[in-house]
């Protein structure tokens, strides 16, 4: 029988940014979650080509502040793409990573909670594995 366990922390992680108020949170916890021995930290933020977001020095700012203060050795890219998931798995791939965390900011749509397009398309092909780190919900 195979041994699916997995250490507590991982060499490589995929930090996906999106210039929303959650980053923060989530960067943190993908520090935590990067080994702090020779562990990498890559934070991606994928522009969607279709549509207009503020492209604010966001992401460096957040990723790379954030990871020195964990000491951990860091990369950031923008990556501009039609789809946030295919570009997010992708990039996964490429840079070889063991773990992808994703933030979840807490939206509805039509009343009820929506995860959106993203998250099922990176839970359902990423390669490595995937954390999901979604925003407290306000009580009504």
């Amino acid at each position: 029988m195979a041994d699916h366990s997995h250490p507590p922390t991982a060499k490589k992680v995929l930090v996906a940014v999106g210039g929303q108020a959650i980053d923060a949170e989530t960067v943190r916890l993908a520090c935590r979650m990067t080994d702090p021995h020779g562990g990498k930290l890559y934070g991606v933020h994928i522009i969607e080509v279709n549509r207009s977001l503020p492209l604010g020095a966001v992401l460096d700012e957040v990723v790379e502040q954030l990871a020195t203060e964990a000491q951990l050795t860091v990369e950031t890219e923008l990556v501009q793409a039609r789809d946030t998931g295919p570009a997010l798995v992708d990039e996964a791939v490429e840079w070889g990573a063991d773990l992808i965390v994703m933030g979840l900011p807490y939206k509805r749509r039509f009343g009820e909670f929506n995860l959106g397009k993203t998250v099922p398309y990176v839970l359902k092909n990423a390669t490595c594995r995937v954390m999901l780190f979604r925003e407290h919900r306000e009580h009504p």
